[in-house]
């Protein structure tokens, strides 16, 4: 049996390498996907290998990682719930089709990743594997109750690793968990998960590895020019560049802003409801500015129809659908809908927020004649309005004429007083 495993190097997957070869006897390979966490991925290849594994893939998925997979989330302005930015999610679907794309070059039989039986990542990981290798077997030692059952805890992995030679670093657990790719950084469990816990105190702060603190942030606000065409952003300050560089520039600005804190309690796909905080300031900074830009190269019907779809998207990437048909439609009409979305937006950026402070477009549809309250002659005839409203507002007065007006309303609160 030949197994792909998806590896970080740390204690769990330094574990599962060994455990799987033993347990089915299998041939390992290893895998480590390159999105940008920033981690140290030197020498994985001969931890791996130490470890017990045949072979091992660094493969580096940073350019396609922004530009198929955060830019096309971006033209829809997908935020999960209202406020989680998909950081993590969204690099999940692109590291299961590397997976699955080094499996099928080795001929293996099976996937394996690391992923817990509590989290969402399980189905963001397998849903994937499903849509691009169904016949694929899938290994997840975390939900075999014999795994488990050997491993209770973190000390009878290190010591599973001694008994083994296996070379970890067995330091104290960190007091909360982190995942880190090129929109965002994660952090949740242990000390987070207390609800009312604020890691944003004096003592707590250093937890944070890519923004300062909104009021440590420069006391003299930062001024910005991105430029869209048809959704995307391709250029910063009139500078032209790739959509990894230019998010790797908005997350250098951002950051030093005090820009993309979210502190947020989410509804799991599984059905447990996690406290999870978020640093996402390139990503949260591209999310604004394209809103904007679409405010004045966007048609309004048009924007509030793609808008109701917004959720639904956002969901669909939250629980591991990216290789659905559902969301495969969705992102047509999305970029369809981003035929005109080009101009420039100008931002301001002062301590953690961010202020639009100006938009221009060929392509907009902002007409100052047709919006000045200065008497300025236009298309627009304010006495055309009295028969909009008329007919507006005719199912209400027939509603009141025949169905009669709640009593409820008029029971007012206050003293009214005629002077």
């Amino acid at each position: 049996m030949k197994v792909v495993l998806a590896y970080s190097g740390g204690l769990d997957t330094s574990v599962i390498v060994k455990w799987i070869k033993d347990r089915f006897n299998a041939e390992v390979i290893t895998f480590a996907a390159n999105v940008g966490q920033e981690e140290e991925l030197s020498g994985l290849a001969e931890k791996a290998k130490a470890t017990g594994a045949t072979a091992h893939y660094t493969v580096d998925l940073q350019d396609e990682f922004v530009a198929d997979f955060i830019y096309p989330m971006i033209r829809a302005n997908a935020i999960y719930e209202g406020q989680y930015y998909l950081g993590t999610s969204i690099a999940r679907p692109l590291i299961a089709k590397a997976h699955v794309e080094i499996a099928k070059k080795e001929g293996a039989d099976a996937v394996a990743h690391g992923a817990t039986g509590k989290g969402n990542d399980q189905c963001r990981f397998e849903i994937g594997y499903a849509a691009l290798a169904p016949d694929l077997q899938i290994i997840s030692p975390w939900r075999m109750d014999e795994f488990r059952e050997k491993f209770p805890g973190r000390s009878e992995m290190i010591a599973y690793c001694r008994e083994n030679g296996i070379n970890v670093e067995a330091s104290a657990k960190k007091p909360y968990s982190m995942d880190r790719n090129m929109l965002h950084i994660s952090y949740e469990a242990g000390i987070l998960e207390d609800p009312w816990f604020d890691p944003t105190v004096p003592e707590n702060k250093e937890m944070f590895k890519t923004t300062v603190a909104p009021e440590d942030a420069p006391d003299t606000p930062v001024y910005i020019e991105l430029e869209f065409e048809k959704g995307d952003c391709v250029a910063i300050d009139g500078k032209k560049m790739k959509p990894s560089d230019i998010l790797r520039a908005l997350n250098k600005i951002g950051g030093e802003n005090g820009i993309g804190r979210v502190d947020i309690v989410e509804n799991r796909f599984v059905g447990m409801k996690s406290r999870g905080v978020y640093e996402t300031p390139g990503g949260t900074i591209l999310t604004f500015a394209h809103r904007n830009i679409e405010t004045i190269t966007m048609d309004r019907e048009l924007m509030h129809l793609r808008d109701s779809l917004i959720p639904k998207y956002a969901e669909l990437i939250y629980n591991g659908f990216w290789y659905a048909p559902e969301r495969e439609a969705l992102q047509a009409f999305i970029d369809k809908s981003q035929d005109t979305v080009s101009g420039v937006v100008r931002l301001k950026l002062y301590k953690g927020n961010i202020t639009c402070v100006g938009r221009k477009s060929p392509l907009s549809l902002y007409d100052e004649n047709i919006a000045s309250m200065e008497g300025v002659e236009s298309e627009y005839n304010q006495n055309d309005a009295t028969g909009f409203i008329k007919l507006q507002s005719l199912r209400l007065r027939q509603r009141a004429r025949k169905q009669g007006v709640d009593s409820k309303i008029f029971q007012n609160k206050s003293e009214l007083i005629r002077e």
